[in-house]
């Protein structure tokens, strides 16, 4: 009982702090965004920060109220539920993918290639935008048909699930859905990964150039390429750390023969981490980079 109560006002604490970090940053960049200067970054973090938002809502509530009410949520809530979380941790993916290679188009050179993919308009961005939600409400869309409530087939319920579990269909469906999710990941994290590790390749080779400068007055503190190459490590460090070890725990957990309690919590609380964080150590900084190269 005791352990229930630690672990409920653990997820209600985690849930909060997010929240709150999120919506600061949320409410910052809308600002920003409704300055003379707007960017077409700050609508990327703008939908960020609302997808992450979105997640711990999703994730953090329902996982504090199920642990004393296992029946709270009827069929109808569990399928609401469990499509929006999926759709959400589908937009964090492509959204992450999409700053980073903003962000790379930014401070690339004018003569650059990546260069020629800067978009005319702030408001274009709102395109890949709309194709991402259009993209993984498809992805999760048969869990609206095969997500139940626990209370209604206790014999099937998942040992990793506290008020909804899912009920396989066929297998060609299943295993179709889950090629496009794998698929998905794997696409928008390339992208993500090719994007970061170019702006580092050229934000060192820019370094070099400006050592002489090393002296001079600069808008920020530290060099802006070093804010840069700082803001790529961070977002692909803290994101792949999240992402992978998730994955990683949900494995074990499927695999696993026994109810491992601590893992399963641990998992549980990991799937919150890159929305928690990333509001405290990636999206200020993502902010203030843009500033600092756009004035630089």
């Amino acid at each position: 009982m005791v352990l229930t109560l630690v672990k409920g006002a653990t997820f209600f604490f985690v849930t909060g702090l997010g929240f709150v970090g999120n919506m600061f940053v949320l409410v910052n960049y809308i600002f920003m965004f409704e300055g003379t200067q707007k960017k077409s970054i700050h609508l990327i973090f703008i939908h960020l920060t609302f997808t992450n938002i979105m997640i711990l809502l999703l994730k953090g509530i329902p996982k504090t109220i199920a642990l004393d009410m296992g029946n709270f949520f009827d069929e109808i809530g569990c399928k609401i539920i469990v499509y929006f979380t999926r759709m959400a941790r589908g937009l964090s993916i492509c959204t992450s993918s999409l700053l980073t290679l903003v962000q790379a188009i930014i401070i690339s050179p004018r003569d650059s290639v990546w260069r020629k993919l800067k978009l005319q308009s702030e408001w274009h961005i709102l395109l890949p935008l709309l194709f991402f939600w259009i993209l993984n409400s498809l992805i999760s869309i048969n869990l609206l048909f095969h997500i139940k409530n626990s209370s209604m087939n206790t014999s099937q319920i998942s040992k990793h699930d506290n008020y909804c579990y899912f009920v396989p269909d066929n297998l060609i469906m299943r295993w179709s859905f889950l090629t496009l999710m794998v698929l998905r990941d794997a696409v928008f994290q390339g992208i993500m990964g090719m994007a970061s590790g170019y702006m580092v390749f050229l934000l060192h080779k820019h370094h070099q150039r400006v050592l002489y400068l090393q002296n001079s007055n600069f808008l920020c503190k530290t060099p802006p390429e070093m804010k840069a190459t700082q803001n790529v490590l961070f977002l692909m460090l803290c994101f792949l750390f999240f992402y992978w070890t998730d994955c990683f725990l949900s494995l074990y957990l499927t695999l696993s023969l026994e109810n491992d309690s601590t893992t399963l919590a641990v998992q549980e609380f990991l799937s919150l981490g890159y929305a928690l964080f990333s509001p405290f150590v990636l999206i200020p900084r993502g902010g203030h980079l843009a500033e600092c190269w756009q004035s630089h």
